[in-house]
């Protein structure tokens, strides 16, 4: 079986209100070993980060800001 593991991060948790992705990674597992096929990304969500956001995972406003 073949299977795509990813986890990401965010602004927050409501794209209405203007929340975005600012990190994806991926990780390809086939029969419960992991291939070393993976992806890794991190985008501009062009908002300010909310300190609570920030608090969890670490990205900030000027690291994201070249993304």
């Amino acid at each position: 079986m073949r299977e795509i593991v990813f986890d990401t991060e965010t602004t927050g948790l409501n794209p209405t209100a203007g929340d975005r992705m600012v990190e994806i990674g991926c990780v390809e597992i086939y029969n419960r070993v992991e291939t070393g096929r993976h992806f890794h990304a991190y985008f501009n969500p062009e908002r300010l980060m909310p300190s609570d956001a920030e608090a969890v995972h670490g990205l900030t406003t000027v690291f994201l800001s070249d993304k």
